[in-house]
């Protein structure tokens, strides 16, 4: 199967004691479910913001689909950050239009069916929804994209047991089958059910990239329990 990512001896600092990503080489392929798991201050948010251009390595290289990351990779790579970056004052209505004219592969039409399916106008302001649907309306713009890559950061952290799984049920019924979903998350135990590999990083550093079923095969254990073992204190 081709790569998608193709990652070599990657490093980004902040400064001369925080090393935050630490000469990572990793090749991630197409169509896979992938969580990127690791302690806080294991550098998984810088790293995926090196892989959306938003952090310029100090050395090393990113390619996906074979270019570096930049001005085309970004045609192709949907972002959910950590936090909310749609203006409370916007609609939503606004909101379809900016990601209309921003991305081209962008479905209007699949968003506004993912939309009615939750009971949620599309003429509402953002600052009127609940949390949960707040981060709901920005998971389906990002999924509403036909991208080659889906890249994820805590999309299922600070809402209900509810939201979150709509919002797994949204991720693995609209993303490209020949596309890859990185998914960063603190909640390995409410996601692993849709994993089909999982990325391990502490300090910086690339600790194992496996997938699920040798973790249940090799170890008898669940990612989740794996995770506490390997991370231990």
């Amino acid at each position: 199967m081709e790569d998608l990512i193709a990652i070599k001896n990657l490093t980004k600092a902040y400064d001369s004691r925080h090393v935050a990503v630490n000469d990572i080489t990793l090749t991630l392929p197409r169509g896979r479910i992938i969580g990127l798991l690791g302690p806080n201050g294991s550098g998984k948010t810088t790293l995926i913001k090196l892989i959306n251009g938003l952090l310029t390595p100090d050395s090393g290289s990113i390619l996906i689909n074979g270019e570096p990351v930049g001005t085309k990779t970004k045609a192709h790579v949907a972002y959910l950050p950590d936090r909310t970056y749609l203006a409370g004052n916007r609609k939503i209505n606004e909101c379809l239009d900016f990601f209309g004219d921003f991305y081209a592969d962008f479905s209007r039409e699949k968003a506004c069916e993912m939309l009615s399916g939750l009971k949620i106008d599309p003429a509402a302001r953002m600052q009127t929804l609940s949390k949960g649907n707040r981060e709901k309306v920005q998971l389906i713009l990002v999924m509403s994209r036909n991208a080659d890559l889906y890249v994820l950061d805590e999309p299922i952290a600070g809402v209900d047991p509810a939201a979150r799984d709509y919002i797994l049920r949204t991720i693995i019924n609209n993303y490209n089958p020949g596309a890859t979903v990185l998914i960063s998350t603190h909640l390995i135990g409410d996601i692993e059910q849709v994993l089909d590999e999982v990325i391990f990083m502490r300090y910086g550093r690339l600790v194992l990239y496996t997938s699920v079923d040798n973790i249940r095969e090799q170890h008898g254990k669940s990612v989740d329990a794996y995770f506490r073992e390997v991370f231990a204190c």
